[in-house]
């Protein structure tokens, strides 16, 4: 759409205010405003408004008929071994075959941790300081060697973060992974707007634009070309976990099989809460419907209630953001098709903004409404959907507060309990505090062990037996 038709569009939408400043905007800044115009869906935002923002200012979660989740048991906890077994083997079978394809949404930044930069690149082992990208590139790289098949890995980013993330992999020679196969794509944004519709302006030559959330991964994997890309190369499973749980199983046979064995159209993994109040969101059932409530919406009655029969949570299975995906499902959420569409969702956030003289104005409460989506709201949408539990100490560490809960300290001293476990399963002697948490920093490569049995096959294969001391990294050179 040219300047005159996107103009146009604008006004005839009510939205004209964003070229308000247009006669005083120099030639690169009117070039800069017309691009980011030129990402809005109009149409899109006049829905939002309609069903969003203008009816009452907020909106009510459904708790109606709702009822915890059922999910597959770990065999310490009651499951079936056998088919822990056979999930295994479907999971591999897939993997030899290039089925599989992994997807890390890493649109943040460090904020919140006090770094500056894409939280991919924020440095998290114990010893060897590997940032978050560089644990899963090896997760991937040594799935890959493993199964006889390189992976895919498809990387979404932000707007403020793409060219810092490119730029990170290219200095780092992509790890050791084959660049062809490695996947950049930006998260698309959507414009805030103010209390009556307006979409609001962060300069004059800037519209108020943020991130459409994890939910809008899927659309930006079609809007890339990505499900093109993965047809073509035989791809059919998509293994999505968040860039921040270092401990995360990139690529997990066993949750394949499962998704497989299962003919489900999108799976999920869960960790029993820790304690009533965690902040996980919780699977439920709702009219017959697999549903993520977040622990904001669910009533602390309901957080707190007890199953008499197990004397646990009666909702007891949280969310850790890890799912695989059928690669047509996920278009057909990107596309709507066969009326699947994720609901967005209103935020109302405090938005730097400019008055009508062009000043800058940073408000006090909230002043204006951001939309997002949220990934595991597909669920409902999905055939056959499945949760299976796995175990917090080995696959949920993430990194999220500068200190205290899910910080730098806790990923760190968690890698640490899982490597001392790990040795200690080969009956080297560990000296560790009543938590599990060695008093030596030890390291583990994924390329030497990804999980309890590579990293036994590893360790057996070793000869002489290295010497557990103080700083000690294993490694497939070791």
């Amino acid at each position: 759409m040219n300047e005159l038709n996107l103009q146009t569009a604008f006004r005839a939408a009510g939205q004209g205010n964003v070229f308000s400043f247009w006669d005083v905007l120099t030639a690169d800044e009117r070039r800069s405003l017309l691009a980011q115009a030129a990402e809005i869906d109009l149409a899109e935002i006049d829905r939002l408004n309609r069903t969003l923002v203008l009816p009452s200012g907020s909106s009510t979660v459904d708790l109606t008929e709702l009822a915890p989740a059922p999910y597959e048991k770990l065999p310490e906890h009651g499951g079936d071994a056998g088919d822990w077994r056979r999930a295994q083997g479907v999971g591999e079978e897939a993997l030899r075959h290039g089925r599989v394809a992994a997807f890390t949404v890493a649109g943040g930044q460090g904020t919140r941790l006090g770094y500056d930069g894409p939280k991919g690149t924020f440095q998290v082992t114990p010893v060897k300081q590997k940032s978050l990208f560089q644990v899963f590139a090896e997760k991937i790289a040594a799935a890959g060697r493993r199964y006889g098949r390189p992976l895919h890995w498809f990387i979404m980013t932000s707007q403020s973060n793409h060219a810092a993330t490119e730029a990170f992999f290219a200095e780092r020679q992509h790890f050791g992974l084959d660049r062809s196969r490695i996947h950049f794509l930006r998260q698309g944004r959507l414009p805030a707007v103010d209390f009556t519709g307006r979409i609001m302006l962060a300069g004059k030559a800037d519209i108020a634009l943020s991130p459409d959330g994890h939910g809008g991964s899927f659309r930006a994997l079609h809007r890339h070309g990505a499900f093109d890309l993965m047809q073509s190369e035989g791809i059919d499973l998509i293994s999505y976990f968040q860039v921040d749980n270092p401990l995360a199983r990139s690529i997990d046979p066993a949750f394949l099989g499962w998704h497989l064995l299962r003919n489900s159209e999108m799976s999920s993994k869960m960790v029993p809460k820790a304690y009533p109040e965690e902040r996980l969101g919780h699977f439920c059932v709702q009219r017959g419907r697999l549903v993520i409530v977040e622990y904001s919406d669910l009533p602390l009655a309901l957080q707190r209630e007890i199953d008499p029969a197990t004397s646990q949570l009666r909702y007891l299975a949280g969310s850790i953001a890890i799912h695989v995906i059928d690669r047509e499902f996920a278009r057909r959420m990107a596309t709507g098709g066969e009326g699947a569409a994720l609901p967005f969702h209103r935020a109302d956030k405090k938005v730097s903004t400019v008055d009508t003289a062009g000043r800058l104005v940073q408000p006090e409460k909230a002043n204006g409404v951001k939309f997002e989506m949220f990934i595991f709201d597909a669920l409902p949408f999905a055939r056959n959907p499945i949760v299976i539990e796995t175990r917090r100490a080995d696959e949920f560490s993430p990194v999220k507060n500068a200190e205290g809960v899910d910080s730098p300290r806790t990923a760190r001293e968690d890698q640490l309990r899982q490597f001392a476990r790990w040795l200690a399963g080969q009956g080297v002697p560990i000296d560790t505090d009543a938590t599990g948490l060695p008093r030596l920093s030890v390291e583990v490569s994924p390329l030497f062990g990804f999980d309890e049995d590579t990293f036994a096959e590893s360790w057996k294969r070793l000869s002489p037996k290295p010497s557990v001391t103080d700083g000690i990294y294993l490694s497939p050179s070791s």
